[in-house]
């Protein structure tokens, strides 16, 4: 943590478990699985929290649709995994080797759980700080992200907000037993069923609905 943020951990079994993956949890404490997940939804929220707030300030003339757009940019799973990558994040996580090729959004996951730690063991402010100086700042330059492709995901939801539509993802059918499950998710416009994906994480399947559908909106008037 010092090599990678510039700062001493308080509470080291917060990072600990930041960087325990699912596939490698072992020990359980009344029924608990000890593992990043429920640190990786507080990462999430804090994220978004952060995000929108510095594009709100950085961005003031721009509406709702572009902020979204762009906070997308920034924390999309995929964008995480290649922060995770660059900080040499994705070297300290804990997991079964042979699931690997089977979670492919683990490194953005431990992302996560890691501002999820840091922010157990710092408060808000230091976290907030922390995002904005040595991540933003530094991994993202807001120009090139401005004119950066949107994921689809967000291309629908910003068309639906528009159109004043219903957007909604539903996980028909999950495929398979523990770390090879994969999700079946049906993509809803309007009430107008979209497209299917599916994936190993239900983001993942909600993406690869998105990416089927997108086209069908440039022809079809729901």
């Amino acid at each position: 943590m010092k090599n990678i943020f510039g700062f001493r951990p308080g509470n080291i079994f917060l990072y600990k478990l930041a960087f325990t993956h699912k596939s490698a949890t072992q020990e359980t404490v009344k029924d608990l699985r000890i593992n990043n997940e429920r640190l990786e939804f507080l990462g999430d929220a804090i994220l978004d929290a952060v995000a929108a707030d510095y594009l709100f300030r950085t961005f003031p003339a721009r509406d709702e649709g572009f902020l979204t757009e762009m906070r997308s940019k920034l924390v999309s799973r995929s964008q995480l995994n290649k922060l995770s990558q660059k900080m040499g994040i994705d070297q300290l996580i804990l997991m079964d080797n042979s699931s690997t090729g089977v979670f492919r959004s683990f490194k953005g996951d431990a992302f996560e759980a890691l501002i999820g730690a840091i922010y157990l063991d710092k408060g808000f402010n230091f976290t907030r700080k922390l995002i904005l100086d040595r991540i933003f700042s530094r991994y993202f330059d807001m120009d090139e992200l401005v004119n950066q492709e949107v994921n689809f995901k967000s291309r629908i939801i910003e068309w639906a907000q528009k159109e004043k539509k219903q957007v909604s993802f539903n996980v028909l059918e999950e495929i398979g037993n523990g770390f090879k499950k994969q999700y079946l998710v049906e993509l809803n416009i309007g009430g107008v069923p979209m497209a299917k994906g599916q994936d190993y994480s239900i983001k993942g399947a909600e993406q690869n609905a998105s990416e089927k559908a997108w086209p069908k909106l440039n022809g079809e008037n729901l």
